[in-house]
């Protein structure tokens, strides 16, 4: 029975087989990785990766399809949101670090982002397929105007590279946006500082980026109590990522 793409998943499937043999090739999978598909749809990038690894955890929220990925032997099939799934659990379950895979909704993929954020110690590596936009703001350098939120937080925990290019017309329906492919990889030893308190600053400095940090962040490091020196003649995006990081720690309170 024909799968008919669902609007309110955000479902836009993968049918360049090019594309598709490219994705693998940037992964790289091997066999006996614990490697972990979010969103496999139709399993176009499922088939060839379960053929390289062995066996497959996939998480997939629509049901239907959920039903159909149950038939494949080889396959683990979580039918959920991947927002409610505990990643860091099914690594200490596989007893190793996991490389995640998908072609992320893009209705929701910056939450999914955030969501595997933490789960950062447990991932070897992640290769998402997104909308280009998105790459284009996580991969972002500072005094640019995709640097924001999303760029310091992720470019604290992983190094990344957009590393391939998708047109619209590999999917099917076409997305209205390019998309590319992002590969993630976990800084060994990252910055040790409080993931809440880093996002709370980061998102207090860019609440008003075209204005000066003296009339967003300013006040919040008043409420923060925070009595050191921090150049607030600036803009948020002016801002690298290590000065954000060095902030962070000199706050009050901060271990």
């Amino acid at each position: 029975m024909q799968h008919i793409p669902r609007k309110r998943f955000g479902q836009h499937f993968l049918a360049d087989i090019s594309i598709i043999d490219a994705i693998v090739r940037e992964i790289a999978p091997r066999p006996g990785d614990a490697m972990v598909e979010i969103g496999p749809g139709l399993a176009a990038l499922t088939q060839p990766l379960v053929e390289r690894v062995g066996r497959l955890t996939v998480i997939e929220l629509d049901r239907d399809l959920a039903a159909r990925l149950r038939k494949h032997p080889a396959l683990d099939v979580i039918e959920s949101d991947v927002l409610k799934v505990d990643v860091a659990a099914l690594a200490r379950l596989a007893e190793q670090r996991l490389r995640v895979v998908g072609n992320l909704p893009y209705n929701i993929s910056t939450p999914i982002l955030f969501h595997l954020l933490p789960a950062a110690d447990a991932v070897q590596d992640q290769h998402f397929m997104l909308q280009k936009e998105v790459i284009d703001r996580m991969v972002a350098r500072p005094a640019t105007s995709d640097y924001g939120r999303l760029s310091v937080m992720l470019q604290w925990r992983y190094a990344m590279e957009n590393v391939l290019f998708v047109p619209p017309e590999s999917f099917d329906p076409p997305p209205r946006v390019d998309s590319a492919v992002v590969r993630m990889v976990p800084h060994a030893q990252p910055a040790p500082v409080d993931a809440a308190r880093l996002s709370a600053l980061v998102q207090a400095a860019f609440s008003q980026r075209r204005k000066l940090l003296r009339h967003a962040l300013g006040p919040w490091l008043d409420a923060q109590r925070f009595t050191g020196t921090f150049d607030l003649q600036r803009r948020a995006e002016e801002v690298a990522v290590a000065e954000y990081i060095e902030l962070a720690q000199a706050l009050p309170g901060a271990a």
